[in-house]
Order: structure tokens, then sequence, then C-alpha cells
């Protein structure tokens, strides 16, 4: 078998000793540009025929891009035939198998893999292989494969690197705190250690983070990804940029969030390909150690995305339905967030030997999450170690006060919330018991606190302000906190009632008083009930408004009322509601809601209901046994009278609907309202209470758990 021995020239020269025209036959590259060409590298042909002589060079007859498409034809075509192909590679998506996206004047096409010249080894195992930005000739089969139009058993013929060719001069030398402070769009030099790569979906490497012993900063480039390892200091070339889902860009407006601060669109430089040691001699160096707690409640407008934090945290792995997450919570076991995976959890196994220990752990908010509804941060794990960890019995106090005692309070109230208080913390996970909670009010006649029926209740007395201060004593050990609580008339609204806003048009702002009612299931909201019996659906604006919400609560509330229904449709009713809800006054209280209007019905009858008649304000009371359905990939439930069963809209319910999966093959009688968000040709439901024998109710309690 003989090599192909290519000399260092330009790409032109090299086009043109191949009998092609630069302009012509390569029309994508520049002429006059033979200085700037990159190095011509050895291929192995994969042929024992040609000729001996080195100064003979063989001539392909290439295809464009847009030629290659068209043969693909239609899904389920392959050619019997390949072709040759001359491009630039504009990404190489994943590294282990060479999966890329080349491109050239005409147009662009993913490569499902590539291989050496003879087809004997594949891109990983090479010595040398073509990235992102370098010209290739490849010699392949063409597919349609389910609709995707794609290069198959792509072979290497030969390859123009034109790595370095990048002019070094456009871009600033700085340390990555600098560029983390960088403009959006600024040009960037900066070397760093490699602390953690992330991945995309199938394993495919995406993107790093990147330190020095200044900070940390997400470099998001699938092809530097596939190049490292941790440990190595690299220096690149970038852009700084701030990114967020597209989908999600204009929820992430609504809340002041301005994106992860990240690297993109990178050259890399240089790599010293060693094993350093990023947590102690560079993270170390200006890492703050914080709580997840603090980390979580930190404003979304702050620009925290890519820092790291040393914490301790509980890690938590778990399994949902089709997928695997893994959680970081705080010590008190409930305050925390998820790590950010395209992998369902594959590229997170490394962290299977932490599950359910309290551990030292250096992580960064890499993103948020955002919604309509809410915006929250989402993990990544840099590095994970178990100390064994022991909680100081001497900080119990302070645990109390921090995670139990202050955060109950609001900062102003517009009426008495009568609101029972915690007086003793116990926290298994931490070992400690009875920890004692105590409350003063600077000025009784603001707020003050009385026990009643054996319970301490802090009331709102009249108008003013005051100094709450909330003391922990555990095991001789004492500690305070002070928060200042306004207590001020409400402001006056004119307001129509819950039938009211029923009746009203389509996207018109609307000013309601009502009663909170029982969450509504895999949205952000709950149903309001009006004095009379009529319901409807509420999704906040933001999750912050059902803060201290209960069920029972008098409140004021402003939105649009809407019929939520895919592009307006007309086969389906869709459903009826209150979208982007902002609480204006909150009267407490403990209100049962009205069931004036209830209607009693059978499952078997409930699923028979016209889908184009509006129900989704009626409250249905019907019996039947709770089904549970649960697979790796959808975990469902129903209520099901023998003959029909109607379905509980959820997308888990083995976790928005626990509470009922408990009596998975019980009769029950439930309360349910029939809803339709997802223009469906069929009415869903969505349980509010299960009636108990004994005459109380078990109350669908969900978003106000969560908040």
């Amino acid at each position: 078998m003989k090599k192909i021995k290519l000399a260092v020239l330009s790409l032109t020269a090299l086009l043109m000793a191949f009998g092609f025209s630069a302009c012509s036959d390569f029309p994508f590259l520049l002429q006059g540009s033979s200085s700037d060409a990159g190095e011509s590298v050895t291929v192995d042909s994969g042929s024992d025929s040609g000729s001996d002589s080195a100064n003979e060079q063989p001539s392909y007859e290439t295809i464009t891009i847009a030629e290659a498409l068209e043969l693909c034809g239609e899904a389920g075509n392959i050619t019997s035939e390949r072709y040759y192909i001359r491009a630039i590679v504009e990404s190489v998506t994943n590294p282990q198998y060479g999966a890329m996206v080349i491109k050239d004047e005409t147009g662009s096409i993913p490569v499902y893999g590539t291989y050496s010249a003879d087809g004997a080894i594949g891109y990983a195992e090479m010595t040398e292989k073509p990235y992102k930005g370098d010209e290739v000739l490849l010699h392949c089969i063409l597919q349609n494969y389910n609709g995707t139009k794609e290069v198959k058993n792509a072979r290497l013929i030969e390859f123009v690197s034109n790595q370095g060719k990048v002019d070094e001069s456009a871009y600033s030398e700085m340390t990555i705190e600098d560029a983390r402070n960088a403009e959006e769009g600024a040009l960037v030099k900066v070397e760093g250690v490699v602390a953690q790569i992330t991945y995309a979906n199938g394993m495919k490497p995406n993107g790093v983070m990147l330190v020095d012993d200044t900070q940390s900063i997400y470099v998001f480039d699938g092809d530097l990804a596939g190049r490292v390892q941790e440990g190595n200091k690299v220096t690149i070339l970038a852009t700084k940029t701030y990114w967020i889902l597209e989908k999600e860009q204009s929820a992430a407006e609504k809340h002041g969030y301005k994106g992860c601060n990240q690297l993109t669109d990178v050259t890399l430089v240089e790599n010293d390909e060693g094993e350093h040691d990023f947590v102690a001699d560079y993270i170390s160096e200006w890492v703050e150690e914080t709580t997840v707690k603090e980390i979580v409640e930190n404003p979304v407008t702050d620009d925290i995305t890519s820092i790291v934090y040393q914490v301790n945290a509980l890690v938590k792995k778990q399994e949902g339905t089709g997928f695997v997450n893994y959680y970081f919570f705080d010590i008190d076991g409930e305050t925390g967030s998820y790590t950010y995976t395209q992998c369902n959890g594959s590229d997170f196994v490394w962290i299977d030997e932490f599950d359910g220990k309290i551990c030292t752990v250096y992580l960064t908010a890499l993103n948020a999450k955002n919604t309509d509804s809410e915006c929250f941060y989402r993990f990544l794990p840099i590095s994970i170690a178990d100390e064994g960890y022991q909680f100081d019995k001497a900080n119990a106090a302070q645990f109390a006060v921090k995670y139990y005692g202050v955060d109950q309070f609001a900062e102003s109230y517009t009426a008495d919330p009568a609101l029972e208080m915690k007086t003793s913390v116990s926290s298994t996970l931490l070992g400690v018991e009875n920890i004692k909670l105590n409350y003063t009010s600077n000025d009784t006649s603001v707020v003050d606190f009385a026990v009643e029926d054996e319970q301490l209740v802090m009331h709102c007395v009249g108008y003013g302000e005051t100094t709450v201060t909330v003391t922990g004593t555990y095991e001789g050990n004492t500690y305070s906190e002070s928060v200042k609580i306004v207590y001020k008339e409400a402001v006056s609204y004119e307001t129509l009632t819950v039938a009211q806003v029923i009746a009203a048009a389509v996207d018109s702002e609307v000013t309601v008083k009502g009663i909170v009612g029982p969450s509504v299931v895999n949205k952000t909201g709950f149903y309001l009930f009006g004095e009379d019996g009529s319901t409807i659906a509420v999704l906040v604006s933001d999750s912050s408004h059902l803060v201290g919400l209960e069920i029972g609560h008098e409140i004021i509330l402003k939105g649009m009322r809407e019929r939520y229904v895919k592009d307006d449709s007309t086969t389906t009713a869709g459903q009826t509601c209150i979208v982007d809800a902002e609480v204006l006054v909150n009267n407490y209280g403990n209100h049962q809601y009205s069931t004036a209007k209830f209607v009693d019905i059978t499952p078997s009858e409930f699923y028979e209901l016209d889908k184009t008649v509006d129900y989704s304000t009626t409250v249905y009371v019907m019996t039947g046994t709770v089904v549970y359905v649960s697979s790796y990939y959808s975990k469902t439930i129903k209520i099901s009278d023998g003959s029909k069963e109607i379905n509980l809209y959820c997308s888990d319910a083995s976790t928005q609907y626990a509470w009922l999966v408990a009596l998975d093959g019980q009769e029950v009688t439930v309360e349910v309202a029939a809803c339709n968000w997802n223009e469906k040709n069929y009415w869903s439901g969505c349980v509010l209470a299960i009636r108990n024998a004994d005459g109380t109710k078990t109350y669908n309690t969900l978003v106000f758990d969560a908040n």
C-alpha cells in the first residue's frame, strides 16, 4: 500500500495540481491567498495502484454538497456508488466517530462517521485528523436516513490543516476573570486548565469548564472538547457570549436573566496535555465557600453562571420517567437543584458513588431554566470529595434559624396572616433533634405572637414597621437573626367575580377576587373559586407569586383571561384560564372554597364529554378506582369505574400525584376539574381533592409544597 506524499503548499496550488481551477471548481477559495494556506497532510491512499512518481498527483472528480443532497434522494435511499466531496469542516460533532458537518458554497451536510482512506481505522484512532475549519477531501456513500440526508462511511483521502490561521492580533490576552467581565462579542485570548468536559446527547463532547487562578468560565465548543482531557492546560482564542436556549429567550427576558457567561467560536492555540490539579492549584486560589441555599436563592439577574463555588451538599440520584437526574441539596436535604444533563444522566455516572452522602462539592450554576412562571439555576458539578462529613452540632441553632426560622416571614403584609410558627426543628440527616425557635417583636402593637391551641401564631395587629428577632437554642448554643416586617393598608381595587372572568372576552386583562383552591398539575398555578362555586385555573406570571399562598386564602389577582389552546383551534374547546397572574393582595384567612356548582358524574360519563364544549371551568365529583401505570418512559395515573377510565393530566404521576399513587388499586371519591392544556381529542382530569370517609379532604397541594 502506497502513500500519497503531499508537499506543504497552498491549497490553490494543490487544487491546480489536481486539475481544478480555484475559481470554477472550488469557488469559495479566495485568489491570492496562497500565503495563508495551511499544511497538507499525508494520508494513506488505501490502494496499491498509482504512479511511483512522487511528483505525479491524482485527480478526483468531485461533486458539490448541493449535488450530494440531491443524490441522497428519498427517505431510505442509499447510494451504491461512492463520491468525492471537497469541503470545509464546519464542526466536529462527535470526535469518537468522526461525525461532523461539512460545508461548501452550495450548502452543508452532516457526516455520520469518518475513517482513514482505506477504511481500516476510525477518526478517533487517526494520528493526523481534520478539525473545525480544515479543508477535506472525502470519498463517501450518500444516504437519506429516516429523512436526514447525510454522508455515510466517509473515507478521508486528504485534508489541508487550517489550524493556527486565525489572526491572533485581533484577540486581547486576558485572565479568565477579565474574560468573564468582557463585553459580549469581545475577542479574547485566555489560558486555563480544563476542569470538566460536558456532553451532548449521545455522549458527544460539547464544551469544557476552564479555570485559572482568577476565575472560571464555560467554553462551548465541541471541537475543543473532543481534543482535550481534564487537567490539560490550554491557550485558546474565543468570542465572549451569553447563551440562552432559543425557546426560553422570551421567558428569560421577562425574568431579567442574561444567560450563561461563556466563550465560543474557539481556536485552540496550545495544549500542554498535562495533568494539572485544577482544584488544589487553581480553584482553591479564589473559590468562595457558600451554601447551596445561597446559590439557588441568588437573583437570576446577577451574573454568577459558570462561577465555581465550594459547598457541602447532599448528593442524590433520582430516576424519573425516562430520565436520570442528579440533585445537589443543601444540608437541610430540601433546598437545591439538579445537574444540567443532555444524556439522561449517563454523563454523570461518576457521581453514583456519592449518592446519599453529604460531600464537599465544587459546582457551578451553569445556566438557568426559564419558563413563563419561573427561572431557576441548574448545576454542573466539577469535583466531588467524600470527606466523611459530620455536622457540627454547635451550629445547630444557626441552622434552624437560617433554614427554618427567618424564611417564614414576608417583607410586608396587608392583612393578618395568623401565621403558625415553627417552634422546634429536627433533622435526621444531621442527627439533631428539637432545636428550639423563639420569636420576639420590637413593637407588639405592629406584630405580636400568641399561643393558640398549643400553637404559636404570629398576628399583624396595627399598621407600622417592626423588627422580629428569631432565636435558635440547642445544647447551650444560641443564634439570632432579625427581619424587618411592614404591616400596611391594602390598596383598594375594583374586582370582578370568578363568574364574570369566565364570561369575559378572551385576551382581556382582569382583576378578580377569589379563594385559593388546590393546585393545577404540570403547570405553575392553582384553581381560583368564587363565592358561588365558579372555578377557573390560574397560571402565575412568576412562581414568587405562590410564596406564602395557601389553600383557603382570599386574594386579589391581576392577569389575562385566555383560552389556552394550540393555534386557536376550533376542533377542541381548550382550557379557559387566567395567565400571567400576579397576586396583588393576600387577605389570608382559612376559607372553604364553595362546591355549589360541582357536578356528580361517573368516570364513564366524564369519558364521553364532548371535546368541543368548554367544560374546563367545571369541577366533577366521581367515585372510581385509582389505576397507576409505570414504565421506564412514562408514569401515568387514571380513575376507572371498571368500564371506562379517565386520564389525569401530568408528566410524571410518581412525583406529581405521589399522594394519589399511594392509593393505587383503591376506590376513592375525588373532586376532578376537567382540563385540556394540549389540544387532545378528549378531556383529562386534574384531581383537586380526595373526599375521605370521615368528611375531611386530602387536597392537591403540589405547587404550594414546591414554594
